[in-house]
């Protein structure tokens, strides 16, 4: 039986557990899923769609809107399947075998794992005792190796923490710079202005969180229309299908809503904050959706363990580098949040 290919660094691929519990806590998705009036819409759009047909390669009704949103061109626009398929086109572009790309650990997996299929190679740098980037570390990493593509998380996932996103502009230079902003509405910084007219930035989104899209995967990202182009180059034909095309377009005429939703995560993210304040539980303040926490005088997965029990699952990462002990929680509904908080009581 043929292998596959050297150098893929074939493994269990990423993933967190789905199990069937009353509370699941461990993948930062939307508690909510989108309205019925927005539903209802799209049914009647997709009934009138012409479905035998391929869809608008270029998705150009989708990327007027979200350009309207941002206050940007629509050519600065592009869309796909999810933000991870956004880097996976980024690297098949800008990466590949001569190529280097890198980020700061601890963050998201998936960028060491599309540098790995898409051939180019990844450097794990460190960040600071606080989980931080250090400027001056970072340029020094990035210039004594080369590196053509760099990776900034802010918030940060797992930690939830913001960067300084003039570390963006210092690393940049001659390779291009991608932050991540999975998370970006869950706090003030809005990278997407920070990033204008800036051709070696890039900035990514997702329809995952705030749209409450996680079963659909749209992703896009915005940046200098030359680099932009170039992508859409790269991708597959027809790679973004008519009815999440329709969802998303929709989607914009539900922006309040959307806000309302953002706003109150953000409130249930402060009251659990303030409830690790009053018990033996070490946190990083975030600026996300989610809390990435360290008991102090329980064994992480222990707890991950006696909370699933309680058919309460959070994402365990006790056993990851950096990160010992440490577990991190979804921020999700109301009664949710309550029910996690009674378990961690009632353990702790």
């Amino acid at each position: 039986m043929i292998e596959p290919r050297p150098g893929l660094g074939v493994g269990g691929g990423y993933h967190s557990p789905q199990l069937d519990v009353a509370v699941r806590l461990n993948t930062n998705e939307s508690p909510f899923g989108p309205s019925v009036e927005l539903l209802d819409k799209w049914h009647d759009e997709i009934l009138n769609a012409n479905l035998n047909r391929y869809p608008d390669r270029s998705a150009s009704k989708l990327r007027q809107v979200i350009s309207d949103y941002h206050g940007v061109s629509p050519d600065s626009v592009f869309v796909a399947n999810g933000s991870n398929e956004v880097i996976q086109t980024i690297l098949l572009t800008y990466g590949g075998p001569e190529r280097r790309s890198a980020s700061f650990e601890p963050t998201y997996a998936m960028y060491e794992t599309i540098s790995r299929t898409t051939g180019t190679n990844y450097f794990a740098f460190e960040r600071d005792e606080n989980l931080l980037i250090d400027t001056n570390k970072a340029l020094s990493d990035f210039d004594e190796n080369s590196i053509d593509v760099g990776f900034i998380c802010s918030p940060n996932n797992p930690t939830g923490l913001l960067e300084d996103l003039d570390i963006a502009i210092r690393l940049s230079g001659d390779r291009l710079i991608v932050i991540d902003e999975a998370y970006g509405q869950f706090n003030e910084v809005d990278s997407i202005q920070f990033a204008k007219g800036r051709a070696e930035l890039l900035v990514v989104r997702t329809f995952s969180k705030i749209w409450s899209m996680a079963g659909l995967r749209v992703g896009y990202c915005i940046g200098d229309p030359r680099v932009i182009a170039n992508l859409w180059s790269v991708c597959l034909p027809y790679h973004f299908d008519t009815s999440k095309a329709k969802l998303a377009e929709l989607a914009f005429e539900h922006v309040d809503e959307m806000e309302a939703r953002v706003g109150f995560l953000r409130s249930e993210r402060d009251r659990i904050m303030d409830f690790f304040d009053t018990i033996p539980v070490t946190y990083w303040r975030s600026s996300a959706n989610f809390i990435l926490f360290r008991p102090d005088s329980i064994d992480g997965h222990k707890l991950w363990e006696m909370l699933l029990e309680r058919s309460i699952l959070v994402r365990d990462w006790s056993r990851w580098p950096r990160l010992d002990n440490c577990l991190r929680v979804t921020v999700g509904s109301a009664h949710e949040n309550d029910l996690f908080m009674e378990a961690m009581s009632d353990i702790l």
